[in-house]
């Protein structure tokens, strides 16, 4: 097996990906699904490791430790692999991951489990951008489109997957399984790209900038705690809030100014010069954003006003994440077949508004028929924006700028989640909160003093008028939630009339001779370089 060898055009052109490529893409995509799994799984494991470990108070610290290590280690990823080598720090990832599963899963207290996961969460941020960097070493952007589906594909089986899996695990094997179930994946994973990866062995001289990370972290630590606490833990005005805020914009104007003079920076700011690449940031951004947003929303409307139970609710998403897995296929297909893509961004972005407008109209008498072919709009027009993002991104930058501009992309398409998730949730709880108290009166305020998300049991519990009030509520507030999300997706497809559909890297003699963009990032000759 050669060290290393070039993918180039004709390669990447004739066909079939050699057998040991297929092994590579099978360990990154179940890379990829333990670093989507993990919350989904853990989340519904998380009643029972509350009854056995206590700590109540600490409960939101389980997730929030987890999403900070994950968010301000994901640049840090790119940037290592650029510079030392992928699958040096691709496994490496995969190992601090496991060894945080295995702690996790052995915590005796809350305050140990909240630590390990912080250590699962380092781990997971090199997970996804190692996934996304190797993948654009390996397959030239145009070859790349074939391979969208499968990342769609254990997207949507982690989604819809994730919570029965916890439930069942948890039932039957106790919550501690719930972090042990990463070990055996992690290892096939480990195992497969140890013995078939082969990459060019990188060694650079430049020193690690370490000031540029540390007002990186701090500047992203700050930006998620304000979106997690926001409106729960403090009121949006408070003074906590008020001086995260301001921490975190000190701290990211100050790592702007100190990356324009860093030998070797974290994010060099230049990829940004490539209209084409900050296009897809914004619009990475604004997928995480309403993706998030109506994940979280969707089953509680589904549940309380539909009357799903949470197993169901969960597969009645299935309209959703199917028609994102046939259209992201379908535009991975034709983008390899044609190398054109800029009607993906575009039809995406119309889609998801006038999916999400059409969400934002149900109500207490919506069926689950109607409320799922608005679902599948939505999903239509995330199908056609998820993974042609990365591609035109990657296309967009030079080959030594691979992983920051994987690991930049999937960075704001994880702050537009965190975003997405505070801001219509506060929408969210506001206008139930009112609605309550409307139809309601004391009664409605007291119900949902504490939270504006009843549970199941708690729900039932409601007198009849209670409960009818409650439904009126939620549907209120996910129409306010999911009015704003179109209002966001908005600017999705703006942005996409902008994107200039420069030749992909690998098309073939026409793409092979096609000028330089000096805009938009690399050559189109720039050679792709995957070592199997």
């Amino acid at each position: 097996m050669a060290e290393t060898a070039q993918a180039d055009t004709g390669e990447a052109g004739a066909g079939k990906q050699p057998r040991s490529v297929r092994v590579v893409l099978l360990a990154l995509m179940i890379a990829m699904m333990l670093a989507m799994l993990d919350n989904m799984i853990i989340g519904t494991a998380m009643p029972t490791i509350v009854g056995e470990l206590g700590g109540l108070e600490h409960l939101s610290w389980v997730v929030t430790a987890y999403t900070l290590a994950t968010a301000a280690s994901t640049p840090l990823w790119g940037k290592l692999g650029d510079m030392y080598g992928r699958k040096g720090s691709f496994m490496t990832s995969i190992v601090i991951f496991l060894a945080g599963s295995a702690l996790s899963g052995m915590a005796q207290d809350m305050g140990q489990l909240i630590g390990f996961r912080a250590v699962q969460g380092l781990g997971a941020g090199g997970l996804m951008v190692g996934v996304m960097a190797i993948i654009g070493d390996l397959i030239p952007p145009r070859e790349r489109g074939k391979y969208q589906g499968m990342m769609a594909g254990v997207m949507a089986l982690a989604m819809i997957g994730g919570p029965l899996v916890g439930g069942t695990i948890t039932d039957h094997w106790g919550w501690r399984w719930s972090f042990y179930i990463n070990l055996p994946l992690g290892a096939i994973a480990l195992v497969a790209v140890s013995a078939v990866l082969h990459l060019p062995k990188k060694r650079s001289q430049a020193r690690i900038d370490y000031l540029g990370a540390a007002l990186l972290t701090i500047g992203i630590t700050a930006i998620v705690l304000v979106t997690t606490w926001g409106g729960t833990e403090y009121a949006w005005t408070s003074a906590r809030i008020m001086e995260l805020i301001g921490i975190g914009v000190a701290a990211l104007v100050g790592f702007v100014f100190w990356q324009t003079r860093a030998a070797e920076p974290i994010v060099p700011l230049h990829i940004f010069r490539s209209r084409n690449f900050t296009l897809m940031s914004v619009i990475g951004f604004i997928v995480g954003f309403v993706m998030f947003g109506a994940t979280l929303f969707l089953p509680l409307y589904q549940q309380s006003v539909q009357g799903a139970s949470a197993t169901n609710s969960g597969l009645l998403l299935l309209p959703m994440l199917g028609a994102m897995l046939v259209t992201s296929m379908v535009a991975g297909r034709v983008t390899t077949n044609t190398g054109r893509y800029k009607i993906f961004p575009v039809l995406g972005g119309a889609l998801m508004t006038v999916g999400l407008f059409l969400l934002s109209t149900m109500d207490t008498d919506t069926t689950r028929f109607t409320s799922g072919l608005y679902m599948a709009v939505v999903g239509l027009g995330m199908g056609c924006l998820m993974q042609i993002t990365m591609l035109v991104a990657q296309n967009s930058v030079e080959m030594k700028d691979m992983g920051v501009a994987s690991s930049s992309t999937t960075l704001f398409r994880t702050l537009g989640s965190s975003f997405g998730v505070a801001i219509m949730g506060a929408l969210f709880n506001h206008r139930v909160q009112d609605v309550m108290a409307e139809r309601a009166g004391a009664l409605g305020s007291k119900v949902t003093e504490n939270s504006a998300q009843l549970d199941a049991a708690s729900l039932a519990k409601l007198p009849e008028a209670a409960r009818e009030a409650y439904q009126h509520a939620v549907s209120s507030g996910t129409h306010g939630a999911f009015l704003l999300g179109a209002a966001v997706a908005v600017l999705a497809l703006v942005a996409s009339v902008f994107v200039k559909e420069v030749p992909l890297k690998g098309a073939g003699p026409q793409a092979a001779d096609a000028p330089a963009d000096g805009e938009d990032g690399a050559s189109a000759k720039t050679p792709v370089t995957g070592a199997v």
